[in-house]
């Protein structure tokens, strides 16, 4: 793929700018989770089932999925800036019309919109892992990972609150517009990027299932990331329904409130981009796997109780997130020229895994209430551990060979 490559030279990733993309980041993200503590007052609402509500989380995230296959690789072919704008104008428009649709349908439809041009971190995340020293990138990684995570932690918060006050639709007006004054900084402060592949949209595309054949980390990456994310999803589109059963009796505000509790997440992210180079990324991830699996445990043993609940969410969020940064961490430490592409590559597949847990979410709960739940969290993680342990066999095998 070298022929499609050239090199140019690039802005410096200032502290600065830094910000800007973990901001960005953060809040744009926040899209794809502000419909989770709203569900029960959408179906309430709408008229509609509880399950039948669960789709327009996984629509989101499917929509996420698909805006990173065909918008992310995009970041390596032109110019970033004018792809983010655009996906930013496009992105107000979505929320907008979110907040207007009166059935079910038309929510469907406009939540899907919303995935596919909520993708802007993770144009921002390539971006810094481009412009980052080999020593830096894990620790620039994990502040815009934090950044993201800060804003799925605050998205939940606030429209849990919003919502219960005021009502679903006023929290997309409401983010609508703060997406007006991002796009405003973005367009001020963001430095233009030169594109590093010359070629068509065609051999762009091809060029993503390339990286795939020829790393398996990356495609190691995709899978571990896809299961630990369906567990992630599965666990967050179902809470506000268990919150509204006997002993809680609480709404969509204690829902968001306890995505709070989610700021171990922002530390571990932290902690796994500065000792990433010191213990190695194998033990990092089994040890957030583990994390994950024991906090399933935990949801099922304890999940009747506020205790048994936010203890499970502190090691849930604590281990996806410090997955997540040694996930991208690996992939990006080869082939800087591909960087948009590598994490499309990952994180398609993670967002399918995390729609798929939320659409197991809703089913679980409506057949088999929340034991149904954990069993299937559990079961997730299980696997990806199990696969996670072979493929690392494997490696040391390799290594001794």
């Amino acid at each position: 793929m070298n022929s499609n490559t050239r090199n140019v030279a690039k802005p410096i990733l200032t502290p600065k700018l830094l910000l800007l993309l973990a901001i960005g980041a953060g809040a744009s993200v926040a899209n794809l989770y502000y419909n989770q503590p709203l569900l029960s007052l959408i179906s309430h609402d709408l008229g509609e089932s509880e399950s039948a509500v669960s789709t327009i989380a996984m629509l989101t995230q499917l929509g996420y999925a698909t805006g990173l296959l065909f918008i992310v690789p995009l970041g390596d072919m032109f110019k970033r800036k004018r792809i983010i704008l655009t996906v930013f104008a496009l992105m107000i428009a979505s929320l907008l019309a979110f907040a207007g649709s009166k059935t079910l349908w038309m929510l469907s439809i406009m939540s899907f919109c919303v995935g596919i041009t909520s993708v802007i971190p993770q144009i921002f995340i390539p971006l810094a892992a481009q412009l980052s020293k080999p020593e830096n990138m894990a620790k620039n990684i994990s502040v815009i990972v934090s950044g993201m995570l800060v804003g799925i932690l605050t998205s939940r918060v606030f429209s849990g609150i919003i919502g219960d006050f005021l009502g679903w639709r006023t929290v997309y007006f409401i983010v609508a517009g703060m997406m007006l004054v991002l796009a405003v900084f973005v367009a001020i402060i963001l430095p233009e990027i030169t594109p590093t592949f010359k070629g068509t949209y065609r051999e762009l595309m091809r060029s993503i299932m390339h990286y795939v054949r020829i790393l398996p980390d990356l495609r190691m990456s995709a899978l571990r990331g896809a299961l630990a994310f369906a567990s992630f999803s599965l666990f967050w589109s179902t809470l506000a329904f268990k919150l509204e059963t006997p002993p809680f009796f609480a709404g969509s505000d204690v829902a968001g409130l306890l995505g709070l509790v989610g700021i171990a997440g922002v530390i571990a992210a932290r902690i796994t981009g500065k000792i990433s180079n010191r213990i190695g990324p194998n033990t990092i991830l089994t040890l957030g796997i583990g994390t994950i699996l024991i906090s399933w445990i935990v949801f099922g043993t304890a999940g009747t109780s506020y205790f048994g609940i936010i203890t499970g969410i502190v090691l849930l969020d604590m281990g996806i997130q410090a997955m997540n940064v040694t996930n991208q961490s690996l992939i990006f430490s080869s082939h800087k020229e591909a960087t948009s592409r590598i994490n499309t590559a990952y994180m398609v597949t993670y967002f399918v895994g995390g729609a798929l847990g939320t659409k197991l979410g809703g089913f679980a709960w409506e057949n088999f209430g929340w034991a149904g739940v954990t069993i299937s969290g559990g079961i997730l993680l299980t696997t990806c551990l199990i696969v996670h342990l072979i493929y690392r066999g494997s490696k040391r095998i390799h290594a001794l060979k």
